[in-house]
């Protein structure tokens, strides 16, 4: 790969990961706006679903401005990878369920299933602009 192409791919990267990160932020406090609506989100069963909301919100905006620290970039991609896998499973329960998403009074059902199929693609994204290119180094 040429040098050009390298740079052109470094700086995809680096709008990716800034995009990724204000999505993160933003959806912080989107947990804090509309906290009642990711409640519902969870079953009945699970307990403290308010304080969750507020501790994942919190988390987003951590791993977001982590995300863009060189030093802990690729660790971050990576524990965010893990975290959009373990709340899959309060999008699939919405989708089955039928519950709006948060901030609406009602989500059409179908909407409710197309927004799985977010999730990987928001996984593949934070771990492709996570990662750099290991650098070449010139050895004597």
């Amino acid at each position: 790969m040429n040098r050009s192409t390298s740079t052109r791919g470094s700086k995809a990267k680096s709008i990716g990961r800034i995009i990724f990160a204000i999505f993160f932020a933003g959806a912080c406090v989107f947990h804090f706006m509309q906290a009642e609506g990711f409640a519902k989100m969870l079953p009945d069963w699970v307990p403290l679903r308010l304080p969750i909301i507020y501790a994942t919100g919190i988390l987003e905006l951590v791993l977001g401005i982590m995300l863009l620290i060189p030093r802990t970039r690729r660790l971050t991609g990576i524990v965010i990878a893990i975290y959009l896998v373990l709340i899959f499973p309060a999008n699939i329960y919405a989708a089955v369920k039928h519950i709006p998403a948060p901030g609406a009074e009602s989500t059409a059902p179908a909407a409710l299933w197309i927004r799985l199929i977010f999730q990987p693609l928001l996984i593949w994204w934070v771990l492709w602009c996570s990662r750099e290119r290991p650098r070449k180094h010139n050895l004597p």
